[in-house]
């Protein structure tokens, strides 16, 4: 029994020194692995070890900010999130992390304060700019979010939570062509995710409504369509003139396809967009009609979809090796919505 416990406090301790020997790096790798087995309270532990050694790493600061939002501990996670944002070199993740533990206990005030500050110090973030927005969209004052995402549209434009919202927005307001627009850009930004599926459904809905007798006339009419959205919204009404019948996939590919090759004869200089450049590559390599098919595929059954794949097995394969292959980017301005 004595060597047991002599052998026992031998390994005691040398885990002891092993431990202290550990960096702050190291600490806080273990502690990402005991965040993602939702041990909590052991991560915490360990990254408060990790932030004795290195009290100013703001990576370690945020880490246990955040660890502490996840057990709900949202008095400590404000504490040290306070404290992280007063370091030099706090960056927009620090501010977002704190707002969210503001964001908990209902601190509208306090959060509202913290993200003002955050845009002074990062005046292009479209990450500061979303969750301020939604900040006022908790609220319920819509008219000032709206405001923030298209400022987080404007100086951020590759930021695709503000197109997201946005899209989600004009939805609702019934401002159908940026509704569409907005929608499509996310849909190339966030190519894959739960937001796509939903985006998707929205983009036709969109059309749908756009298509209606007299709505783009409406809209060419309203005081807050921009002088870019009025040359849109034009083309498309002459483009979409001669249609008739039900409103489907292949109707809709077919304006597009009309509607790009105008664009591109007599307003692509005066409003060059990256959207409609990448619908023009599209267009002459013989990939945009699978990519409206992508693009509209939640509103079709599955069934219909994947017939239209197997009958079109070049072009479905040459369009998702495109996709897989490039990153869509927006150049800075090609902002054409202020009003």
């Amino acid at each position: 029994m004595k060597y047991l416990l002599i052998f026992y406090l031998f390994i005691c301790g040398s885990n002891t020194v092993f431990a202290q020997q550990q960096t702050a790096a190291q600490l806080q790798e273990t502690a990402k692995t005991l965040m993602q087995q939702g041990d909590f309270d052991n991560a915490i532990l360990t990254l408060a070890r990790a932030k004795q050694q290195e009290p100013k790493n703001i990576e370690v600061m945020k880490d246990l900010s955040f660890v502490n939002y996840l057990k709900r501990d949202f008095a400590k996670a404000i504490e040290i999130g306070k404290e992280l944002i007063e370091t030099p070199a706090a960056d927009q993740q620090s501010f977002q992390i704190l707002g969210l533990s503001y964001k908990a206990v209902a601190a509208y005030k306090d959060c509202a304060k913290l993200y003002k500050t955050a845009l002074n110090k990062f005046p292009n973030s479209g990450v500061i700019y979303n969750e301020y927005a939604e900040l006022l969209a908790i609220e319920n004052n819509m008219d000032d979010a709206i405001v923030q995402w298209e400022k987080g549209i404007e100086s951020d434009p590759n930021y695709s939570s503000n197109y997201y919202n946005a899209t989600m927005y004009y939805m609702r307001s019934k401002n159908w062509i940026r509704a569409l627009l907005y929608g499509e850009l996310f849909l190339n930004i966030e190519s894959y995710s739960t937001r796509t599926e939903e985006i998707k459904t929205r983009l036709f809905e969109a059309y749908k409504n756009l298509l209606a007798p007299a709505v783009a006339d409406q809209l060419l009419k309203a005081k807050t369509t921009t002088a870019f959205e009025k040359a849109v919204l034009g083309l498309f009404a002459k483009t979409a003139a001669g249609m008739k019948g039900a409103i489907t996939v292949e109707s809709i590919t077919a304006i597009r396809t009309l509607f790009i090759v105008e664009w591109l004869q007599g307003k692509q200089q005066l409003y060059p967009f990256r959207l409609f450049d990448h619908q023009q590559y599209l267009l002459n390599n013989g990939l945009f009609e699978a990519y409206n098919y992508w693009l509209f595929s939640t509103a079709l059954n599955a069934d219909a979809y994947q017939v239209w794949q197997n009958t079109h097995t070049k072009e479905s394969a040459g369009y998702k090796a495109f996709q897989q292959s490039r990153v869509f980017k927006i150049p800075a301005g090609q902002y054409y919505f202020s009003r």
